[in-house]
């Protein structure tokens, strides 16, 4: 992607005149931005499951207590039936990634197995689904002020409760949520 925008790492904070109920008030982090497109997990809309109600849906034991409460959050509309795990540290799983040299996006149940046994990366962030661009599709979104775009904190996703990340991911611009309007001002 020479010359192009590249959007690999950053947070895309939905502006107010986003009104599509899927991406309203989302914070989306993105994983992975080329020519071909992109695509990244919406790191703000759990779902009301945690990872150990999951883990027993899919047959999984979690011996790792300190997850069991993890929520586990809707990813974006495209494979709403696979999981999405980013994870910390990096590691080598089945289907993974590399987002970063830290970080990890993997889809293999050998990362969620890796955790029931009480090993497994560090920190986790699952999802259900992802959301995906066509080639061109983003830059287009940015450029009609759909999105606002900074460089992603990992502790955003990984330290924060979901309902704190919108605001914190704002923070890194300096800009208040209450800055924020739906309608333009006019004096």
């Amino acid at each position: 992607m020479d010359n192009a925008m590249n959007f690999s790492r950053h947070f895309l904070i939905a502006m107010p005149s986003l009104v599509d109920p899927i991406f309203s008030r989302a914070l989306t982090f993105v994983c992975e931005h080329n020519e071909h497109g992109a695509m990244g997990v919406i790191v703000n809309r759990p779902l009301g499951m945690t990872l150990a109600s999951l883990f027993e849906q899919i047959d999984i034991e979690l011996h790792r207590p300190a997850m069991a409460e993890l929520s586990v959050h809707f990813g974006g509309p495209v494979q709403t039936d696979r999981g999405f795990v980013l994870h910390t540290p990096l590691g080598s799983w089945q289907s993974s990634l590399a987002v970063s040299d830290e970080m990890g996006l993997s889809t293999s149940r050998d990362v969620l197995q890796a955790l029931g046994d009480g090993e497994g990366p560090d920190q986790v962030f699952l999802s259900l689904g992802y959301a995906g661009w066509d080639a061109g599709q983003l830059e287009n979104e940015i450029a009609q002020n759909s999105w606002l775009t900074v460089e992603a904190d990992p502790k955003i996703i990984f330290d924060l409760p979901p309902e704190a990340r919108y605001a914190a991911a704002l923070g890194l611009l300096g800009i208040d949520i209450a800055m924020l309007s739906k309608d333009a001002g006019h004096a």
